[in-house]
């Protein structure tokens, strides 16, 4: 397989984004969703530290896979997709991206605006406040940043099961396309 996409599949690049995106908001979603009911030790300043580390991470993954998918394209849609299926698809994957960039950035936002102090981003290099103490900044960029993930959960929700339904129902390639060639029933032709 290689690493550019192709006509028929993602590549190997899109493809291991895809996938590192996805297992790191899935952690940062727990360890979101459980970090505030850790007790304040020192331990919950590293836990907290990590997370906030690891939402630049996935904000400059994500530009990289915006920046590799507008280098190396995206594959034709799978043949015999409806159009108004493939208005949802865009529709869900613009959505998406906008949600990977919103959340990270909120959560930036709201960690400059709480005048907390900098931190490292994974104790290497310091990140810059976005802003000053300002409660207001504060409210609005937690209320994105803690809504932006129950619609980013809801949006991931259907955009795996639209693969599933494919996969299972329409009996397409449309899920094995992301998938590691080998996988599943993904041994096509780039």
């Amino acid at each position: 397989m290689s690493a550019r996409n192709s006509v028929n599949r993602w590549g190997r690049v899109s493809q291991s984004l895809h996938w590192l995106i996805a297992l790191l908001i899935l952690v940062l979603g727990v360890v979101g969703l459980t970090m505030g009911e850790l007790p304040r030790t020192p331990k919950y300043f590293w836990v907290y530290t990590a997370h906030k580390s690891l939402g630049i991470a996935v904000l400059v993954l994500v530009l990289l896979r915006l920046g590799w998918r507008l280098y190396a394209g995206a594959p034709a849609p799978v043949p015999g997709t409806p159009t108004w299926q493939k208005r949802i698809a865009g529709a869900t994957h613009g959505l998406l991206y906008a949600l990977m960039f919103a959340i990270p950035l909120s959560g930036w936002l709201y960690d400059s605006a709480s005048g907390l102090r900098p931190f490292r981003w994974f104790g290497l290099v310091e990140v810059p406040k976005l802003s000053g103490p300002d409660p207001q900044v504060v409210a609005i960029s937690h209320a994105i940043h803690e809504y932006g993930f129950w619609l980013l959960i809801a949006t991931v929700l259907a955009h795996a099961g639209a693969a599933l339904y494919h996969h299972l129902y329409q009996r397409d390639t449309t899920l094995v396309r992301m998938l590691p060639q080998g996988s599943l029933t993904s041994r096509q032709k780039d």
